[in-house]
């Protein structure tokens, strides 16, 4: 999987790699993509209150990511028992290609955005080592993507996010307050039913 030549931004420390993936290598993903969604369907995780959270969600890996009434966690299991599918390698390249790290990421966390969904303002912080990034990559309609800092009360940034995208959070931003406020529907022909789907790399253990 080869990341195209793309303008590198940031947004309170994030950087955006604008248009890293060119369009055939969206569509490889996706079919990749697919295959763990077979393997490990989607569901709709809920918050510790009890709330259906607005995206569903799978995972590829050694663990995968899991919200319910006991709280956020990684498991080395699915909800099933079954465990997770193994990381497609098209996603372990991407993750290679942009953070230059020989160990790869325990956990592929995949997101499905419909309609309407959203991603409120969080740290991504149950992992163990935080000097590991956290690589984010979008695929599908566009979603406002919003940076604040490490408080919850500090100032906040938007970008739009298209198609393509990766999103690196290190350094001074890998404890940032993030989120996605909103996906902007029909501004990619990528899915066949419209949305957004977001691949989120972690190093957990």
């Amino acid at each position: 999987m080869q990341i195209s030549k793309s303008e590198i931004t940031e947004l309170n420390g994030v950087q955006v790699l604008s248009g890293a993936l060119d369009a055939n290598a969206q569509r490889a993903l996706v079919e990749d993509l697919r295959c763990v969604a077979a393997a490990a369907p989607f569901f709709r995780p809920v918050t510790r209150r009890g709330t259906e959270m607005s995206v569903r969600m799978t995972s590829a890996g050694i663990c995968g990511w899991i919200s319910d009434r006991r709280g956020y966690r990684y498991e080395p299991k699915r909800p099933s028992g079954a465990a997770w599918p193994p990381i497609p390698e098209s996603v372990l390249k991407i993750w290679r290609s942009v953070t230059g790290l020989g160990r790869d990421p325990d956990c592929c966390l995949v997101n499905y955005y419909a309609e309407g969904a959203r991603m409120g303002l969080h740290q991504d912080r149950d992992e163990a080592d935080f000097t590991r990034p956290v690589v984010s990559i979008s695929l599908g309609d566009d979603a406002l993507f919003r940076v604040g800092g490490v408080e919850r009360s500090d100032p906040t940034a938007s970008v739009w996010l298209r198609s393509g995208d990766i999103a690196v959070l290190t350094g001074r931003s890998r404890l940032a307050f993030h989120g996605v406020d909103r996906v902007k529907p029909g501004t990619s022909t990528l899915l066949e039913h419209g949305g957004r789907i977001n691949v989120t790399l972690r190093v957990v253990y």
